[in-house]
């Protein structure tokens, strides 16, 4: 159990500074979107989807929602596929974005065990299908692509697994319009 808890402690550590890292890099501000996908399963060696870990889930959640709650940014849990990929998100990010609720509550065989602890931890959580996040995290190859903006840029971390699982990052920009003749605020790339 001590080698367990080392292990936890290890990922968790792992999680936090991975969020970080693409928080700050991907220049989010208060109050933008920030979508995870998380394959517990992954995390612990396994094959995605195969051995899901609600206590797993709740410390890689708990970590990662730590650095959003830090800079204010709004974290939406993607659900695996049984839902969807529907994300669960606190109501208010789901209101001050427009976007049209829906009733489900995840369960670890049925959302996965990421989303429930989403689900359970925030202070008012909401499901929604689709979300335009300006940044995400992939954690064991969950496919968040579909929820994040239109032109999105992979972003190198340092931290490039958490356990055992693969990660991805990405940050949006703005689409590049009007040709040759236009120019373009670097800061904004």
């Amino acid at each position: 159990m001590d080698n367990m808890t080392e292990e936890m402690s290890i990922i968790s550590s792992e999680a936090y500074n991975a969020a970080r890292e693409i928080l700050e890099i991907a220049k989010l501000e208060e109050g933008d979107l920030f979508v995870v996908g998380c394959s517990t399963s992954e995390v612990s060696g396994a094959n995605i989807g195969t051995f899901s870990s609600p206590e797993l889930a709740e410390v890689v959640f708990g970590s990662i929602y730590q650095a959003t709650q830090e800079t204010g940014v709004y974290l939406a849990a993607q659900c695996c596929e049984h839902l969807n990929r529907a994300l669960i998100l606190e109501k208010e990010a789901a209101l001050r974005y427009g976007y049209e609720i829906v009733n489900v509550v995840p369960q670890p065989k049925a959302g996965g065990s990421f989303a429930t602890a989403a689900y359970k931890t925030f202070e008012n959580p909401v499901a929604v299908e689709h979300i335009k996040a300006k940044a995400g995290m992939d954690i064991g190859d969950t496919l968040i692509g579909m929820h994040l903006q239109d032109v999105a840029v992979p972003v190198r971390i340092r931290t490039q697994e958490i356990g055992d699982a693969h990660v991805v990052c990405a940050r949006t920009r703005p689409k590049f319009i009007g040709g040759i003749r236009a120019i373009y605020d670097e800061d904004m790339s």
